[in-house]
């Protein structure tokens, strides 16, 4: 018999402050493992326009070219992320929010997706699994054509958006999973978040023995300044402490605060670039302290971002044509 994973329609998108708050609060009763049980329903955003003036900071404090009639390949990830909050910060998301950290992401853009476009997002954990420092739960993010995509939306750039990542969220109703008229992901991402605490030998996968890559050919060097986070934050609605000021870092064991691991990875495909069609995998391997130098390297496919003195890698992917040639 066919079974169909519960959807919860949204009418808007959530607002992320009260995310973070309620999934602050309830992490201290979080009992992590890769064996818990975890929520099955997918949210479901309909109707989604694009705020093109954010979407223009979003370029300019990543780097990519703004005016285009295209949304850069990571974007989607941030229209999604309110939805991955909603999941990760509720009650019965295993995982304690404070503290989980973002390890991987893998993105598939089947085709470009206009920025005047209409959209439906989908959300959903996909599962958990034993990590050998933890638990990771990976989130899927897919993005369809909207049902009024190409009809009714502006037709410039300069005109404005009319829905973003913030708002209020409130739910239409449930249902079975279902496409716009049964379309297919445009763009779809998962991502890996890990709970760190103590596992058992049973759970815990063997220690991966491959060496550290060596570096790329440097081809560029960053000055970073100490308001990234905050402009990030304020382009992308992820105003998590860690990367807005070093006093509220401090709080959360770093010295000086952070930069966000998307930005860093959306810097990287701002300078190497992306096919129409792609394939993204990327791991975020050690935090930007801001302010700070960084420098970028690339070759055959693959990017990084390391320190301005090249000795510690904080982000290291691949980028390839999809499908693959």
């Amino acid at each position: 018999m066919t079974t169909t994973t519960p959807a919860a329609t949204l009418t808007g998108a959530p607002a992320l402050a009260p995310l973070l708050a309620r999934g602050a609060l309830l992490s201290p009763l979080k009992r992590p493992r890769p064996d818990a049980d975890f929520p099955r329903t997918r949210l479901v955003l309909p109707g989604l326009r694009i705020d093109l003036a954010k979407l223009a900071a979003y370029e300019r404090v990543c780097g990519f070219a703004t005016g285009a009639d295209a949304l850069p390949v990571t974007y989607p990830h941030v229209l999604g992320f309110p939805l991955a909050m909603r999941l990760m910060s509720g009650r019965d998301f295993p995982l304690p929010l404070l503290g989980l950290v973002h390890t991987s992401i893998t993105v598939t853009r089947h085709a470009p997706m206009p920025a005047t476009g209409t959209y439906e997002l989908t959300v959903y954990v996909e599962g958990l699994a034993a990590h050998r420092r933890g638990t990771e739960a990976s989130v899927v993010t897919q993005v369809r054509p909207g049902a009024a995509a190409g009809r009714g939306s502006a037709s410039a750039r300069g005109a404005t958006g009319t829905a973003g990542v913030a708002g209020t969220a409130g739910v239409a109703g449930t249902a079975g999973v279902a496409g716009v008229a049964g379309a297919d992901p445009v763009w779809e991402s998962r991502s890996t978040y890990l709970a760190r605490h103590r596992t058992t030998a049973a759970h815990a996968p063997e220690e991966p023995s491959a060496e550290p890559p060596a570096p790329l050919p440097a081809l560029a060097e960053w000055p970073l300044g100490g308001d990234v986070g905050r402009r990030y934050a304020a382009a992308s609605g992820d105003r998590n402490p860690i990367h807005l000021h070093p006093l509220t870092a401090r709080l959360f064991g770093f010295p000086r605060a952070i930069a966000h691991g998307m930005w860093t990875v959306a810097r990287c495909l701002a300078e190497h670039g992306t096919p129409d069609a792609a394939a993204v995998r990327a791991r975020f391997r050690a935090p930007v302290l801001l302010p700070g130098t960084v420098t970028y390297g690339a070759g055959d496919g693959r990017f990084e971002m390391r320190s301005g003195d090249g000795r510690r890698l904080h982000v290291s992917g691949e980028v390839a044509p999809y499908p693959a040639a």
